[in-house]
Order: structure tokens, then sequence, then C-alpha cells
């Protein structure tokens, strides 16, 4: 069983089996936060062999119950329904994959494991990865919410692994995913407002890669987050977050590929705390950074997904 991740070359094996590819469910997670079709379109031009697709937008967010930032998480019954209709059932082996380094496809990884399927793992370097290994390409579209039900999904959510705004507010640790630019405050593209929550240390998602978009090893692993945490130490009570509950989940995938505890998800994330008039907000490179909470319309006015 993978679990964590897994690479191009185990993947084709898997595929060149005929015993083995229909315990396999391939999910095609490319997105663009700028364009929602992008994913798509891609998936369209072509994808690995048998792939599903699952878009970012309305597959792996849903209404704004559990939260309310850019990209609420889906309620259990419609995660159910949603690996259902990816294929996906207690038999089978899951691999996500994007083109981001795992920032999309952990979501789903993170996801899974939250309503009890383990058996799932993101594609060392994606869809990069898997075109530069010479991997086939299939490329008629297929889309998963387009078909019936293929398979039978049931699950219980691990809620202790959701943190809600409120428990935030007593977190021990907090982690932020963002670039450093975004944390600092120097830029907002996407939320009302710019800056961390405040304590909140950085650990920009990309650093747990190498230079061909592989994961580094786990050892290394611990090093980076080491280094951003400044000595402070990961615990199944820290809580990750990031601008939408994303590319947190590729930060959560890291620490569990390191080996140390599993820490929390706030999935409501910076979109749902910027937008929050009364909430403190801090800018500058530390986490005490400066405190404060300047005047903020409820309305991001049109910011909230470009």
């Amino acid at each position: 069983m993978w679990d964590t991740v897994v690479r191009c070359a185990e993947v084709q094996a898997l595929l060149d089996d005929p015993v083995a590819t229909p315990g396999l469910v391939l999910v095609d997670c490319r997105a663009d936060l700028k364009d929602h079709s992008a994913g798509a379109r891609a998936y369209a031009e072509g994808h690995i062999p048998g792939a599903v697709f699952a878009a970012l937008e309305g597959d792996l967010s849903g209404p704004p119950v559990t939260d309310r930032g850019r990209h609420p998480l889906p309620t259990p019954a419609a995660l159910a329904a949603l690996f259902g209709r990816l294929g996906i059932d207690a038999g089978r082996q899951v691999v996500a994959y994007d083109d981001l380094g795992g920032a999309f496809a952990a979501r789903l990884w993170w996801m899974l494991r939250y309503l009890g399927h383990h058996a799932v793992a993101v594609l060392e370097g994606g869809w990069p990865a898997w075109l530069a290994a010479g991997g086939p390409v299939e490329t008629h579209p297929i889309h998963p919410v387009a078909r019936p039900p293929v398979a039978q999904f049931s699950g219980t959510p691990a809620t202790g692994r959701l943190a809600t705004l409120a428990e935030v507010l007593a977190a021990p640790l907090l982690v932020d995913a963002r670039d450093p630019a975004r944390y600092r405050g120097d830029e907002e593209p996407l939320d009302p407002r710019a800056g961390h929550i405040p304590g909140a240390r950085n650990h920009f998602f990309r650093r747990n890669l190498d230079e061909e978009g592989l994961f580094l090893p786990p050892e290394r692993l611990r090093e980076a987050f080491r280094e951003s945490l400044g000595g402070g130490e990961i615990t199944e009570d820290t809580i990750f977050y990031c601008g939408s509950g994303v590319t947190a989940c590729q930060n959560i995938l890291a620490a569990v590929r390191a080996g140390l505890p599993e820490p929390r998800l706030y999935a409501g994330s910076w979109s749902e705390w910027s937008r929050t008039p009364d909430l403190p907000v801090a800018t500058g490179p530390t986490p005490e950074g400066r405190i404060g909470c300047p005047p903020s319309p409820y309305d991001s006015g049109g910011r909230d997904d470009p």
C-alpha cells in the first residue's frame, strides 16, 4: 500500500499488470486558481491512461458548511458520493496527481484519509514527471461527475483532524503554507486582508520539494520543518493552514512522509480568517509580527477568487 507518495515507475508497473490494474484508481487533480476550467482542459488534452478527473472547484470543494473559506471542505456525505463517482472503494489504491508539486493532489489525499481511506498517495513530480519518464498518455475526456456511480464508498470522518476557526485561537502551534510574501503581508492577490494569523510560523509548501519537483527524503523534510518552525515541534495538536485549505494539505503530506505526527487542518484558512473583521492580523517576517485589526469590510470586493 502506498500512503504518502509514489514514483512514476511504480505506477507504470501497476498499469502494465493486468491483474493489479483494476485495483488502482488514478485521479487527475490539475487546477489553476485563476482559470477554473484549465484543469479540465488539460485533462482532455492528455492524462495518465485510465485516470478520472476531479476539479478543485466543485469536486474537491463544496458549499460553505464546515468552513467559509474560498474552497470550503465538502460534507462527509458529499465526499463519500464523490469518491464513489471516482470509482473508489475500500479495496482500491488511489494515486492522485497534478502539475504543481502535489499542491492540489494532496487535497484529495487528505480528504480520503479524513474519511478513513489510507491507501492513497500523491504521484512524485506529478504530470511533468510522468511525461519526462515517457509515460503513456490518453486524450479522450472523461469527467466522473457526468458518469453514474461506479463504486460504493463508505467511511467515517476523523473529525479531530479538522480544526475550526475557534480552535485556531487556542492552537499551540500554527503553520502557514503560503508564499513568504503573502505570509509577511507584502501582497495579497486573493483575500481581503494581507498578513498572517498572529503567532503562525511560515513553511512554504514548495520547501518540501527538490529541484525536480520531487518530495525531499524524510530526513531533509524534518530538517526543513525544524528550520521553518524555529525549533518548534509538530504534534497532533499543531494546526496547518494556507490560503483556502489546499496547499496546507501538501504540508501535512510532507509531515507524514517525514515521520512526524499528523497535524490538523484548518480548512477555512486565511480566506476565512482574513474576511472576519474582528480577528487580528499580523504582518512581517516573524510569528510575532505587527498585530492589529484594521477596518475591513466583510465583502472581499471580488478578490475571494480571481
